[in-house]
């Protein structure tokens, strides 16, 4: 009987710490950060295929999306997958692309901190070579870091921003590449 009695109490006390443990993973997941696995080489040599990146998902309501910030987005091309990319343009920014360079309010964009020099940047079917176009609001218009190899708003157009999931944060594994991960821009250039 006495066993019994503390089999109960022992089963009992686990579920509690099962559900209890259950409860705020969920909050978690669901409110606050989120794990993503890096699909591909879109990013490359930012993130490589099969890296796990940790996205903070109350960081676009609080400090909102800046220039240069790393995001994860539910695909404009298809809703069902997530893409990561890189933010370039900003609501209201003139964006073009000319001689291989990304210019921003007829400026050319400094992309030297996670770019190589022999990197060039040209048009696709949404966004041609030496088009300027202007971003609406409630939009951006982000790429990957790998060019050449890369399906972004110069191919598919503007990112809604009801679409972006969150920023990406910490690269988690594997653990011999686990960092943090920064915007490279200087403040001035975020916004």
């Amino acid at each position: 009987m006495e066993f019994a009695k503390k089999a109960y109490f022992f089963t009992l006390d686990l579920l509690q710490t099962i559900l209890l443990a259950a409860s705020i993973f969920l909050v978690i997941y669901i409110f606050l950060f989120r794990p993503f696995q890096v699909s591909g080489d879109s990013m490359y040599p930012t993130f490589k295929n099969g890296e796990y990146i940790l996205t903070n998902l109350i960081a676009v309501r609080i400090d909102g999306i800046q220039r240069g910030d790393v995001i994860v987005f539910q695909a404009p091309p298809n809703h069902e997958k997530d893409f990561i990319k890189r933010v370039i343009g900003l609501p209201g920014d003139t964006i073009e692309l000319k001689h291989g360079f990304v210019y921003i309010n007829g400026k050319q964009l400094n992309e030297s901190a996670y770019l190589n020099s022999s990197i060039r940047t040209y048009g696709g079917a949404f966004l041609k070579d030496n088009e300027p176009y202007t971003i609406p609001p409630g939009n951006y218009f982000v790429m990957g870091d790998n060019r050449p190899f890369s399906s972004d708003s110069r191919e598919w157009g503007l990112l809604p921003a009801h679409m972006i999931i969150g920023k990406s944060f910490f690269v988690y594994w594997p653990l011999s590449h686990m960092r943090l991960i920064h915007n490279p821009f200087p403040p001035a250039l975020q916004k």
